[in-house]
């Protein structure tokens, strides 16, 4: 994230005996070489050219997942109550966990006649889902099954059959500052002088949590309200600005960062579903790399950002042109209700807008994509409740410029497809850490709308590039060769 505040001073080091983080690629006759440098998996630090066929060296050794893991997640609402009960219903045989990569999902090793192909589970050391502890906080004080009753997303047979696990979950009063959420008035809040305050009494929830239930791992996911549109602020640019600001109590320190700084001192991995500015401030880049603590982000892609980079990418393969795509958007939920303020909504829509540009590539191929007409709209509609709607109108143009139209609507329930999001954000990331890699997670790029990557880099938002790239560092931390799909071997 570069800015005029921050300069290019983001996500390097700023004294303190701290290590840079990230890659320098230069230009080598033409071919980009990636220097030797302090790679996320300490023990896989190579020298490699791009053009040569990539294979690992050396795996990390990951410790084994030993007890049970927490999962705490900033705002217990919709999509937090909906993965509790979901878990909780897997767990007893009722329901089946639709959607996670990590519960569901295959992974190729070698070659297409070595017919390797086990479950991600079983290759590599994932918590398993009754090893699972759900806590968290929310601006109001109902319990998990009260929560989600009122969020509506599950029937009421299914609530049911959890009720007992879902009246244990009971949210720890909320972090909260309605200029950044001003449609919600929380009642369920902690009452602190300073955000220095704050930030230690979440410090505070999170060891009295992990000792309350005999937890040595934690995880943290994001699942809060958008909070208002906030541009990189020099309280942000590094940790030495941020401590400051904390002490000052300064504005430009959101809640959600506040949760995000927490975690990571506590050494728990962070993960920000949604579009507020958090741990992908330099700040706390920089913090997350001093305390060798994985971080991802941010916004979950759930519904029709989702199914732009599933349609995007087709269209750029096909060298298909596109003159607009215009975009609707009603929703119901506390969500919905959220981001019908201003400064919310703005939030939604700079990490919904941003996707196509990225894929489209307009700079390199002018004639097709250089004047596209992108845009989207947001709508609170109460009747629609969690079960919110996308339409897309997509304008492209053929041979020799005939016009054409793909038309999408999306009739989604987001929580339904934002639960399974954050139980494998909550696995993924607690592997990450066990296996050593620290500070940006740039293979969970998969699950979100904007993610997080080093200042030089551009983010990957082709679903198929990021299944990919997931794929592979599974692969390489496994010390498997890595799957190009070249496949000329098969031929010679």
């Amino acid at each position: 994230m570069r800015n005029a505040i921050c300069g290019n001073r983001e996500h390097h080091t700023h004294g303190r005996g701290r290590r840079r983080l990230d890659f320098d690629t230069t230009s080598n006759h033409g071919r980009n070489k990636l220097e030797e440098r302090s790679y996320p998996f300490g023990a896989l630090a190579v020298t490699r050219d791009f053009n040569e066929e990539r294979k690992m060296s050396e795996a990390p050794e990951i410790r084994q997942p030993e007890g049970r893991l927490g999962v705490l997640m900033p705002g217990m609402g919709a999509v937090a109550t909906t993965l509790v009960a979901g878990v909780e219903l897997v767990k007893k045989g009722l329901g089946e966990p639709v959607g996670s990569l990590t519960q569901l999902g295959t992974i190729r090793l070698g070659k297409r006649t070595e017919d390797r192909v086990p479950k991600i589970k079983d290759f590599v050391p994932l918590s398993g889902m009754e090893d699972l502890v759900f806590g968290g906080w929310d601006a109001f004080p109902d319990d998990a099954y009260e929560a989600a009753v009122a969020a509506g997303v599950l029937n009421k047979e299914h609530l049911n059959a959890v009720q007992d696990e879902l009246l244990e979950v009971r949210p720890m009063p909320a972090v909260f500052d309605s200029r950044y959420v001003a449609k919600l008035d929380g009642t369920h809040v902690k009452d602190y002088g300073s955000l220095r305050e704050a930030a230690e009494k979440v410090r505070e929830d999170i060891r009295s949590f992990k000792e309350e239930n005999g937890l040595k791992r934690t995880v943290m996911v994001n699942c809060a309200s958008t909070e208002a549109y906030l541009q990189p602020q020099k309280a942000h640019c590094s940790l030495e600005d941020f401590e400051e600001a904390l002490d000052a109590s300064d504005p430009s320190i959101s809640p959600a960062m506040v949760y995000a700084y927490a975690a990571i001192q506590e050494g728990v991995p962070y993960a920000n579903g949604a579009p507020s500015l958090a741990a992908d401030i330099p700040a706390l880049v920089e913090l997350a790399n001093e305390r060798g603590v994985p971080v991802a982000g941010k916004d979950f892609k759930t519904g029709q950002t989702w199914m732009k980079t599933v349609v995007a990418p087709g269209i750029k393969a096909r060298m298909l042109g596109l003159e607009g795509w215009y975009s609707t958007n009603i929703l119901g939920n506390r969500d919905g209700e959220v981001l019908d303020d201003a400064g919310s909504r703005k939030s939604k829509e700079v990490s919904k807008v941003s996707v196509l540009g990225r894929i489209l590539q307009p700079h390199l191929y002018r004639e097709l994509y250089s004047e596209v007409v992108h845009l989207v709209n947001i709508n609170y509609y109460p009747p629609r409740g969690d079960a919110k709607e996308g339409w897309d109108n997509i304008d492209i143009f053929g041979w020799l410029g005939y016009p054409m139209q793909i038309k999408i609507n999306f009739l989604a329930r987001d929580s339904i497809l934002a639960a399974p999001i954050v139980l494998d954000l909550a696995l993924f990331l607690d592997l990450a850490q066990r296996a050593g890699m620290r500070s940006i997670q740039e293979w969970l790029s998969f699950y979100f709308k904007s993610p997080m990557v080093l200042p030089e880099l551009y983010p990957e938002h082709d679903l198929f590039i990021q299944l990919m790239k997931l794929k592979n560092t599974l692969r390489a931390i496994r010390g498997e060769e890595l799957i190009t799909h070249l496949g000329l071997d098969y031929y010679e």
